[in-house]
């Protein structure tokens, strides 16, 4: 359940050797769920969705999609063997694991709308929103929980273009101070809400992982691992230095001031960070991935005990 990460575990489950996950709401015909199921949604937000939002599949909706998808599967496993190589088995729900990414666009959406200090008096909120939606799979017996925090917002080329423009407002790494300053401390909150948790619910694993710093590392440090460009978006308009128009997405063709243009992809994206303003590069993707499955970002860390083996290019 997440937001705009999804590649970056896409990534990991394939250092993994583990199966893609069918989407939930991809579920017209035969879909295989017998490995689990992915409830993302592009756009999505811990709160409730209001009539601007870009997804209507906030958070609370994904967790009432599990509920449901739960219920069902229980339903056709009742009925006997018929089913059993499309649906995961009972005990799946229990022994699972349940990943979340979410957070980043209840954050960003907000600086269109609000202040940095009403933004940072939001948090609370948000994170209450994320808690009752944890205790509700609690209660349908989830146990095993693997939550990432939220990473360096200012240093999208989407919100660098939009919020940027004045230099005072950017730190060293050309980032927009106020973002990270919000993401910072969303994450310091959902932190101590994840050692609440697990105090709460001892027959639990909480953990929490630091993608925050980990993309703040590859950022700062680009150049030392293979990359050329930190911020400018690999597939846009524009050119440098960011290489991003919002009016006009990534593999867009659109007339603007009397010229039909195209936002295109560089010729070699493994050399960007960013890949449409938003979103990571594939190439930046596998190094925050491979860091992760490090184990050193995680709290607990869990390095010693991976039940398999991976080859760590960074």
């Amino acid at each position: 359940m997440q937001s705009n990460s999804f590649g970056l575990i896409l990534v990991g489950v394939d250092a993994m050797d583990m199966p893609f996950l069918n989407a939930y709401l991809d579920s017209v015909g035969a879909p295989i769920f017998k490995k689990g199921c992915n409830f993302a949604a592009a756009g999505s937000t811990i709160l409730p969705a209001n009539p601007t939002s870009v997804s209507p599949f906030s958070f609370g909706i994904q967790v009432s999609q599990f509920i449901r998808f739960k219920s069902r599967v229980l339903e056709l496993l009742s009925k006997g063997r018929k089913y059993a190589k499309y649906i995961p088995a009972e005990d799946y729900f229990s022994k699972g694991l349940y990943m979340f990414d979410i957070g980043q666009n209840d954050l960003a959406s907000a600086f269109y709308s609000k202040s940095l200090d009403q933004i940072l008096t939001s948090i609370p909120t948000i994170l209450a929103e994320f808690e009752t939606g944890i205790k509700r799979l609690y209660d349908e017996g989830a146990r095993n929980f693997w939550i990432h925090n939220t990473g360096p917002l200012g240093c999208l080329t989407q919100n660098v273009a939009k919020f940027g423009t004045d230099p005072s407002k950017l730190d060293q790494q050309g980032c927009v101070s106020g973002h990270n300053q919000a993401a910072q401390l969303f994450n310091l909150q959902l932190n101590a809400l994840c050692k609440k948790l697990q105090g709460q619910y001892t027959d639990t694993n909480f953990t929490y992982v630091d993608i925050y710093t980990i993309k703040s590392n590859l950022i700062a440090n680009y150049s030392r691992y293979g990359f050329e460009q930190p911020i400018m978006a690999c597939c846009g308009y524009g050119g440098a230095p960011l290489n991003y128009d919002s009016r006009i997405v990534c593999g867009q063709t659109k007339v603007l001031n009397g010229t039909t243009i195209t936002a295109k992809g560089c010729s070699d994206s493994t050399e960007y960070v960013n890949w449409d303003g938003i979103h990571y590069t594939e190439a930046a993707n596998e190094f925050v991935s491979s860091q992760i499955l490090t184990g050193k970002y995680s709290d607990p860390p869990f390095a010693d005990k991976m039940p398999f083996l991976l080859t760590i290019k960074y």
